[in-house]
């Protein structure tokens, strides 16, 4: 179990280490992040529309629109350098090569998801009055359940022809629970709603996490070598 453990951790590591070289990943989706609060900043009307009312709605499908930019290249520097052929041959269990790619990607996300929530409570002078632990484990595994989508999906889209433009088409779809559970939960705690009033919702999105995760995990074999 421990080897296995650091198996993960060494491809997580190994993943993080080349974005933080280069932040390709972590650039593009920040400076998304940022441009999209500007644009929603000059283009509603506070008169008519309380930001405290969207706020949630639009911090959660920045998160997947900014996530899909990043996503979208998981396996995209081993497939240029043809060292995906490489890893494939090699000794390691494709699972533990999926959870490390889910551990890198968990971790990048969720950076990007502390840059939007700086960003839309800047610029929309969002309050929040909830319980901050049930806001990170609603964001937290929002964020398990789309990177382990997006992973497995990323290493098809990367074996096709269409590339990255084919993540989109094959993972928005299966990210309607994740955004209606999400958006409703961060909603309710914004309006300084009982936590009781998300417990359901919360659940809902662990569920979703550990499914996608395990499926995914169980899958990505067979995603990755056809």
């Amino acid at each position: 179990m421990r080897a296995y453990v650091a198996l993960v951790w060494a491809v997580a590591r190994k993943d993080l280490l080349v974005e933080f070289r280069t932040y390709e990943r972590l650039t593009a989706m920040g400076a998304f992040t940022v441009l999209v609060g500007v644009l929603f900043n000059f283009s509603i009307d506070s008169a008519v529309v309380r930001p405290q009312d969207i706020g949630a709605a639009l911090i959660w499908m920045t998160i997947i629109f900014g996530g899909i930019l990043g996503m979208g290249r998981t396996f995209r520097l081993e497939e240029e350098d043809g060292a995906l052929a490489g890893i494939l041959q090699s000794p390691i269990p494709l699972d533990a090569l999926f959870l490390g790619k889910v551990l890198g990607n968990f971790v990048l996300l969720s950076m990007m998801a502390a840059l939007v929530f700086f960003v839309f409570g800047l610029f929309f002078s969002l309050s929040f009055s909830g319980n901050p632990v049930v806001l990170v484990a609603i964001v937290g595994f929002g964020v398990l359940g789309f990177v382990s989508l997006t992973t497995l999906f990323s290493a098809m889209a990367t074996r096709s022809s269409m590339g990255e433009s084919l993540l989109p088409v094959l993972v928005f779809p299966l990210l309607v629970p994740l955004v209606v559970y999400g958006a409703t939960a961060t909603q309710r705690l914004f309006a300084g709603r009982p936590v009781v009033e998300v417990s359901g919702n919360v659940r809902m999105l662990a569920a979703f996490a550990v499914l996608f995760t395990v499926a995914g995990a169980w899958l990505f074999r067979f995603v990755i070598e056809e």
